[in-house]
């Protein structure tokens, strides 16, 4: 049976701790899915289409890693890909907080475990409303986001 890793969010940006995850747990599974959620009601600064070529382009070299939108819950994502397992990022203790309850969620209500990554120390700050405050106000974001350029 393949291990398939869903990695959920919005990455409105994705930014360099998002990578971090991603290139962490690409050893542990057969494939990851980034899985860019998506929600009629929120107002997001990059479209759909420049965040999913935007991600596409940082892991072209690796077919294991695949960029998708989706339109449901995470766990019911994860079904529809055959996916067994979502993958989490954590910067502090306060994520950690926060993920633990969602992750024993997901476990009662669909049966998909969680794993969790910790982010390099260098990105433990990054969010990506910071990262995106910055952009709106015309500062430079390539610290945070690589080839940030794609995804106007």
């Amino acid at each position: 049976m393949r291990k398939i890793g869903v990695f959920p969010g919005s990455f409105d940006p994705f930014t360099k701790g998002h990578e971090v995850i991603v290139n962490k747990g690409i050893d542990l599974f057969d494939e990851i899915v980034i899985g860019i959620g998506v929600n009629s009601a929120k107002n997001y600064m990059y479209n759909i289409d420049n965040r999913i070529k935007h991600i596409s382009s940082l892991f072209e070299s690796n077919p294991n890693i695949k960029v998708e939108a989706f339109r449901s819950l995470t766990v019911d994502f994860c079904k529809e890909i055959g996916a067994n397992t979502i993958i989490r990022g954590l910067r502090d203790a306060k994520d950690f907080q926060y993920e633990k309850s969602i992750a024993h969620m997901n476990k009662e209500i669909a049966g998909i475990e969680t794993v969790f990554f910790l982010t390099d120390q260098k990105y433990a700050a990054i969010n990506s409303s910071i990262v995106r405050e910055i952009h709106k106000n015309g500062g430079p974001i390539d610290a945070f986001v690589t080839n940030p350029d794609t995804l106007v």
